[in-house]
């Protein structure tokens, strides 16, 4: 699905890949709980009025923690067949490093940033939007490698953790920016 072709020859055709996470789960008033209905980012595009080259790409709708190594696997294969040299994954938080460094393992010369949420993009509050946009900022100006970008910041994905009390992503101990 292309989003939006109108832009300036200068920028970057970006492929964003969807592979779920709390980014895109949604509230089921029947079955009382989060569940997945389809993706957030199209509409999420739309209302931000980007005018990035932007390919949207829906791999599947789960949870990080659900997530199979075949399926890791295919995140990665599509990061190395995207004919596109800026990807940005929109994925879930709690196994989001695990999957890009399996990216790093096999992608070069391409700019990988993957994103997500702690709260969903369709409950008030969500970090999503903020974070999607920073994702597709930090995709068009970083060097080649594959980086995780949360709450404004962006790491290394070898140099990152996710901080369960805080809620937050950090650099790991080796790693000062």
């Amino acid at each position: 699905m292309s989003d939006n072709t109108s832009s300036s020859q200068t920028s970057p055709q970006i492929r964003i890949l969807v592979a779920g996470g709390t980014f895109d789960k949604q509230y089921d008033e029947i079955k009382q709980k989060l569940v997945f209905k389809h993706s957030n980012v199209p509409n999420m595009l739309e209302i931000a009025r980007s005018t990035l080259a932007i390919e949207v790409e829906e791999l599947f709708l789960i949870d990080s923690l659900d997530i199979t190594n075949k399926q890791r696997q295919e995140i990665v294969q599509r990061c190395v067949d995207a004919p596109e040299d800026y990807v940005v994954i929109t994925h879930g938080t709690d196994t989001m490093v695990q999957t890009g460094l399996a990216i790093i393992e096999h992608v070069n010369n391409k700019v990988v940033v993957l994103t997500g949420a702690m709260v969903p993009y369709s409950v008030s509050a969500s970090d999503g939007f903020f974070n999607l946009g920073a994702a597709l900022a930090f995709v068009q100006t970083l060097d080649p490698g594959v980086y995780i970008a949360m709450n404004g910041k962006v790491f290394p994905a070898n140099a990152v953790k996710k901080n369960l009390t805080l809620g937050i992503f950090e650099p790991t101990p080796t790693f000062a920016p």
